[in-house]
C-alpha cells in the first residue's frame, strides 16, 4: 500500500464541512476533500489489499509447508476371551481396560514447478488492481476538476445574463419615458417590457441550472449537496505540450494501457503457467509420532513407539484425457485476443489523444475570433443604446445589438471553458493529469 501514499498527498481537510460555506473553494481543496471521501476511491483501494492478499495466500500455499499436530487418546473397557495356541484352555477376563495416547506432527511439502510462474501472474494482477485504483483517482481529479469549471462557466453565464437584463431595464425606462412624454407608442413599451420579462425568465433559469451544477460538484466531492461555498470567477488555464509529446507520456503513464499490457503479461503467463504443470512434482514429508497403548488383556501388556519417519515422491502426469492440452490451447487462445486487445487499445489511445488536441488546438484559434468579436459586439450595444436613448434607434436595433453581445459573451465564455475541458482531458490521456502546474489566468475582456 505504500505505493498509494500519493493518492492522498494532497494534504488534510479542513476541521469540518461547515467551514467551506465561510470561504473561498478553490480547485486544489475541492479535489482534496474528493480524494478524501469519494467513495469509488476507497473501493478501488480496498480492491488492491484484496488483491495484496490474494498474493500473500499464494505464496503461503504454493511454497510454505503444511505442518499438522494431532493428539488423541481413547479408552475401552471389554470383556475378552483368548484361546492360545500352547494352551487349549480358554482365557476369560471380565471387564479388561485399554487404553491409548498418540501425539503426531506430520510436515508436508510439495514443490511445483509453475509455482514459480503463478507468483509472477498473481503479481502481475496485483499490479492491475494497483493501476485501476490509480485511474480511479485519475477519474476522480478529471470529474472535479471539470465539474468545478462547469459551475465557474455557469456563474459566467449567470453574470452575462444579469448585464443583459439591466441593458433591458435601462431600454424599459427609457421606453416608458418616451411613452409617457408621447415620444414613442405603446408599442414599443410593451416590448420592452416584455423583452425585459424574457430575460429575467433567463435568469432565474439560469440559477437553477447553477444549483445543478453546485450538485453536481458536491456529489464527486462526496458532501452534502446542500453545502454552499464560493468559487473563483475565472478559469485557469495551462499550457500543453505537443501533440507527439502527449503520444509518448501516454505511452509511458497512461494507466488503462499500462493495465492492459499487464494484462497480456498475465495472458502469457498463464500458458506457461499450465506447460510448467507438465514437469515433474516433487513432494516431502516428515512425521514424528509418539503413541503409547496400554491394555489389560493379550499378551503385550504395553506398547510404546516414539521416532521420526520421513521421505518423499517424484510425481509425472503421464496422461490426464487430453485436458491439459485443450487448456493450453485455450490459454494461447486467450493470449492472441489480450494481445490484439492491447493493440487496438494503442490505436484508440492515439486517436482520442489526436481528436481532443484537434479540439484543443482549434479552440485556441477561436478564442482569439472569439476576443474581437465579443470587443465589437459590445462597442456596437453602447452605440445602440446611446442611438435609442436618443430616439435615433429603434428599439429592433437596439434589441438586435443586445441580443448579438449576449451570445458573443456566452460564446466567449464557452470556448474558455471548452479549452479547459480538453486540456484536462489530454492531461487524463497522457497521465499527467497530476502535474498540471503551469497556470495562467484567462479573463473575459473588461472584467
Amino acid at each position: 500500500m505504500k505505493k498509494f501514499a500519493f493518492l492522498f498527498a494532497w494534504g488534510s481537510l479542513l476541521t469540518s464541512l461547515s467551514a467551506i460555506a465561510q470561504e473561498n473553494l478553490d480547485l486544489e481543496k475541492a479535489i482534496q476533500i474528493g480524494l478524501e471521501k469519494n467513495l469509488q476511491i476507497k473501493i478501488a483501494v480496498e480492491n488492491v489489499n484484496l488483491r495484496e492478499g490474494d498474493e500473500k495466500i499464494g505464496v503461503g500455499e504454493l511454497f510454505m509447508p503444511t505442518v499438522d499436530a494431532t493428539y488423541l487418546r481413547s479408552f475401552s473397557n471389554e470383556d475378552v476371551v483368548q484361546r492360545f495356541v500352547n494352551d487349549p484352555a480358554p482365557r476369560e477376563i471380565d471387564d479388561a481396560k485399554s487404553r491409548s495416547e498418540n501425539f503426531n506432527v506430520v510436515g508436508l511439502y510439495g514443490f511445483r514447478p509453475e509455482a514459480i510462474v503463478t507468483m509472477k501472474r498473481l503479481g502481475e494482477l496485483t499490479e492491475v488492481s494497483e493501476l485501476e485504483a490509480k485511474i480511479s483517482v485519475e477519474n476522480t481529479v478529471a470529474g472535479i476538476s471539470t465539474a468545478y469549471y462547469r459551475l465557474i462557466l455557469e456563474l459566467q453565464r449567470f453574470q452575462v445574463l444579469r448585464e443583459t437584463l439591466d441593458l433591458s431595464r435601462a431600454r424599459l425606462d427609457i421606453a416608458k419615458a418616451q411613452y409617457e412624454l408621447g415620444g414613442a407608442g405603446k408599442r414599443d413599451f410593451l416590448t420592452a417590457e416584455v423583452d425585459y420579462n424574457s430575460d429575467s425568465s433567463l435568469l432565474l433559469t439560469q440559477e437553477q441550472i447553477i444549483q445543478n451544477a453546485r450538485v453536481n460538484l458536491n456529489e464527486l466531492m462526496a458532501i452534502d449537496p446542500h453545502e454552499e461555498f464560493f468559487v473563483k470567477d475565472t478559469i485557469l488555464v495551462g499550457e500543453i505540450q505537443t501533440l507527439a509529446d502527449l503520444e509518448e507520456n501516454a505511452f509511458l503513464e497512461n494507466k488503462q494501457l499500462l493495465i492492459n499490457q499487464r494484462m497480456n503479461n498475465v495472458a502469457f503467463l498463464q500458458t506457461r503457467e499450465l506447460q510448467a504443470s507438465r514437469l515433474p512434482m516433487l513432494n516431502l514429508n516428515a512425521t514424528y509420532a509418539n503413541n503409547t497403548s496400554n491394555s489389560d488383556a493379550g499378551i503385550v501388556a504395553q506398547n510404546q513407539r516414539a521416532g521420526f519417519n520421513y521421505g518423499g515422491n517424484i510425481t509425472v502426469n503421464l496422461f490426464s484425457g487430453l485436458t491439459l492440452n485443450r487448456r493450453i490451447q485455450n490459454a494461447k487462445v486467450q493470449q492472441r485476443i489480450q494481445q490484439s486487445t492491447l493493440e487496438q487499445y494503442e490505436i484508440q489511445l492515439k486517436s482520442d489523444i489526436a481528436r481532443a488536441y484537434n479540439t484543443y488546438s482549434n479552440n485556441l484559434r477561436l478564442l482569439e475570433i472569439e476576443r474581437k468579436n465579443f470587443q465589437v459586439a459590445r462597442e456596437n450595444t453602447d452605440i445602440a443604446l446611446e442611438r435609442f436613448r436618443l430616439g435615433i434607434a429603434s428599439y429592433l436595433e437596439f434589441r438586435d445589438a443586445q441580443v448579438n453581445l449576449l451570445t458573443a459573451k456566452n460564446r466567449l465564455i464557452t470556448s474558455i471553458y471548452q479549452i479547459k475541458e480538453q486540456e484536462i482531458e489530454l492531461l487524463r490521456l497522457s497521465g499527467k493529469i497530476f502535474f498540471d502546474n503551469s497556470m495562467e489566468d484567462l479573463q473575459l475582456p473588461g472584467d
